[in-house]
């Protein structure tokens, strides 16, 4: 599938509007992504308030520099997943517990009810559940540094 080609802007209630080569508009679009995890720049789906797909990206890289920044400024908004760095400590390796960790978006603590809250994503990939329903990801777990590594081996 190729990138669906439009135009995109913000109108004054910063609502996005996309108009495609057809002429249509579309008032309130969202970008959703396919494959946030393994593929985040790649396979984004734009789509109106009621569900309804009415633009493919196939790459971020495929848009004109103005584009591309609305659609990160609006998945910005949209998606919530930190991305743990290391792992500074952990209160027990009994669940639950609480765990201090750097992120992409600074350090922060928070509770992990049980091991099932710990999942595999791929090869190398995890996602961590916290107990209020917050993910955290761990892009690769074998290049994370060793003291993180040897945390999270007590709880895999």
């Amino acid at each position: 599938m190729a990138t669906t080609q439009f135009n995109l802007h913000r109108n004054p209630f910063a609502q996005l509007i996309l108009s495609n080569q057809a002429g249509e508009v579309f008032e309130g679009v969202s970008p959703v992504r396919a494959f946030p995890i393994q593929s985040p720049a790649g396979c984004i789906s734009l789509v109106t308030t009621d569900g309804r797909e009415v633009a493919w990206i196939d790459s971020l890289d495929d848009l004109a520099e103005a584009v591309r920044q609305l659609v990160l400024e609006e998945l910005g908004g949209r998606e919530f997943m930190p991305e743990i760095h290391s792992i500074t400590g952990v209160s027990s390796f009994a669940v639950p517990c609480t765990w201090t960790v750097s992120t992409d978006r600074g350090v922060t603590a928070f509770v992990l009810k049980g091991d099932e809250d710990i999942r595999r994503i791929g090869q190398a990939s995890l996602l961590i559940t916290d107990n209020h329903g917050i993910q955290f990801l761990i892009r690769d777990m074998f290049t994370i540094d060793k003291h993180s590594r040897k945390i999270l081996d007590r709880f895999l």
